[in-house]
């Protein structure tokens, strides 16, 4: 993928998607879902406080299925039924606490519960870069251990796939591109790499540790005299932590001057959260990065 206008083509072409905006008493997420009804991306549905929820609609100049919730518990139990039932597609964070909404995605009787662990992918459009590449763990899992890594980056992967990634070509990231054994990314990231040489982990090329200089540019693997079908061609880049994670993102916005996209990834629907501070072409992005991957895999 070349960059988000691309992506908004693709998710427009792949039909229009139902986003549930839980917590509808939103304005900043009521103008994210007006983005993205107007590109024709998005058909959305509120849940959450009526009065208030309606003022705002007329506010900005938007209309939709509205079902009142009193409480952000309650909000969150109809707005994941109706994912979960299969009236929906797309879960979209508004004015409510994320635990609330994640302990509605886990709910065991009506939640969106996979067996899979929640874990965060955040796409970036930076101009620098001749692709849209991916980071995770940036926003859900502090400090995972190696089995956890290995999840993080089966998420990542299958959503990949999802949006017509074939391979993905995934860097582990960390400080210097050797095995230290005072910096325990780097020896996790050689057990991953071997673990996908042997098959354990699938659908994807994995190396690492690479630096993100050389998991980025060819002419910084070449220089570096770093080889392989990763080396400079990354897809996705999963970095040691959640503190990494958050400045490669935060970078590519306020450093490179680039556009970024998240997701939540392990339930049974994607999840979009945006934030206050995201640009109108960033929270269009996610929804429309969740939109895509619904109807690439439906």
């Amino acid at each position: 993928m070349k960059d988000f206008s691309e992506l908004v083509s693709l998710a427009k072409a792949g039909g229009t998607r139902r986003v549930v905006l839980i917590g509808s008493e939103d304005r900043e997420g009521i103008r994210a879902l007006k983005h993205a009804f107007d590109e024709g991306i998005a058909t959305p549905v509120f849940v959450g406080r009526e009065s208030e929820t309606l003022e705002i609609l007329k506010e900005e100049g938007l209309e939709g299925e509205l079902i009142p919730a009193s409480s952000p518990e309650e909000a969150c139990e109809k707005g994941i039924k109706l994912v979960s039932s299969g009236k929906a597609d797309v879960v979209m964070k508004g004015l409510l606490k994320t635990s609330i909404l994640l302990k509605a995605v886990l709910n065991k009787e009506w939640g969106l519960r996979s067996g899979r662990v929640l874990s965060h992918i955040a796409a970036m459009d930076v101009p620098v870069v001749d692709r849209v590449v991916f980071v995770t763990d940036g926003g859900m899992i502090i400090r995972p251990d190696l089995q956890t890594k290995v999840s993080i980056i089966e998420n990542a992967v299958a959503f990949l796939k999802s949006i017509g990634y074939e391979k993905p070509k995934v860097a582990l990231i960390a400080a210097v591109e050797v095995v230290n054994e005072d910096m325990q990314e780097t020896i996790d990231a050689a057990v991953i790499s071997k673990m996908s040489q042997r098959g354990q982990i699938s659908d994807c090329v994995i190396d690492g540790p690479l630096g993100m200089d050389n998991a980025l540019s060819l002419a910084a693997a070449q220089i570096k005299k770093i080889s392989g079908p990763v080396a400079g061609q990354a897809d996705l880049l999963v970095v040691p932590d959640i503190a990494s994670g958050n400045f490669v993102g935060k970078s590519a916005v306020y450093l490179a001057g680039g556009t970024i996209a998240g997701l939540i990834l392990g339930a049974t629907a994607p999840i979009v959260i945006v934030s206050r501070a995201d640009s109108a072409a960033s929270k269009l992005a996610s929804i429309a990065l969740a939109s895509y991957s619904i109807g690439k895999s439906s």
